[in-house]
């Protein structure tokens, strides 16, 4: 194998190693995201069965 070629295949490889760990961290990014939108949507759920449950409640008082 002449070295130029073995060179390009290292070139080809630290490519190849960089990308995944660039990938690596982005689907960690990902995943926090994933997780905190995750949390924020059940604070929404949260908040409005707290509104849905006083709208019951004048309503069944007014009923």
């Amino acid at each position: 194998m002449s070295t130029e070629l073995f060179n390009r295949l290292e070139q080809k490889v630290a490519s190849a190693v960089e990308t995944l760990e660039l990938l690596k961290m982005e689907a960690e990014e990902l995943r926090e995201e994933n997780n905190r939108l995750k949390q924020e949507r059940e604070e929404w759920e949260r908040r409005l069965t707290a509104l849905l449950g006083k709208f019951d409640e004048v309503e069944t008082s007014n009923g």
